[in-house]
């Protein structure tokens, strides 16, 4: 890889591959959420005015196939996407569903990995509007994030006691960081040494 003077492709290609973690990180939560449910409950929603995860999952699906075909080449908004449709739920067969959805989630990853850090710099398109790269990558992953935490969440619900948890469960934040860090680094909490200062080891137990 060519390099810049001032490093700029090294910094264009951590943005690449922090994004590529973070979107495979957001997909894995969503497939482990979505596996521990029978067919049928794809398709619960919550309430009259709520989506099932089926329908978030064929919305997703839907989205990034039109964000991301042609990405450096053509508006993020196809021409033939119907984004209505999105909303109705129409995939009675889970291999249906899950086809559509891994289409989406491939077209994203073969068009991310396709870019160079010269790419980092241009210009696209979505809804006419124009957005650098990077912003394009950053819409993309929060709408994606958004959508995933009502997967996690839907199914947690509706998984009731057979839910198993996918990332740290509650109160096992510390079992977690002694195993990741060993005894000696992971000590006794202590007070912010600063009134007021933010603890943000001090964050909220999962749920999921």
């Amino acid at each position: 890889m060519m390099m810049t003077p001032d490093g700029s492709d090294d910094v264009a290609r951590a943005l690449i591959d922090g994004a590529l973690a973070a979107f495979r990180a957001n997909k894995g939560w969503a497939d482990r959420a979505v596996a521990q449910l029978p067919d049928e409950k794809l398709h619960v929603a919550l309430d009259p005015e709520t989506n099932s995860i089926a329908v978030v999952m064929k919305h997703v699906a839907g989205n990034l196939l039109s964000r991301w075909t042609d990405f450096l080449t053509t508006d993020g908004e196809k021409p033939w996407r119907d984004r209505d449709d999105e909303f109705v739920d129409t995939f009675a067969a889970r291999g249906d569903l899950l086809a559509y959805w891994e289409s989406g989630w491939g077209r994203l990853f073969d068009a991310l990995e396709a870019l160079t850090p010269a790419d980092v710099a241009r210009t696209v398109a979505i809804r006419g509007e124009p957005h650098s790269v990077p912003l394009a990558i950053q819409r993309s992953l929060a709408h994606c994030g958004y959508h995933v935490g009502q997967i996690v969440l839907i199914a947690r619900i509706l998984a009731g006691d057979s839910w198993e948890t996918i990332t740290i469960p509650r109160g096992g934040s510390a079992g977690f960081n002694r195993r990741v860090w060993g005894e000696g680094h992971y000590g006794p909490r202590r007070a912010p040494a600063t009134a007021g200062k933010p603890n943000f080891d001090d964050e909220a137990r999962s749920t999921a």
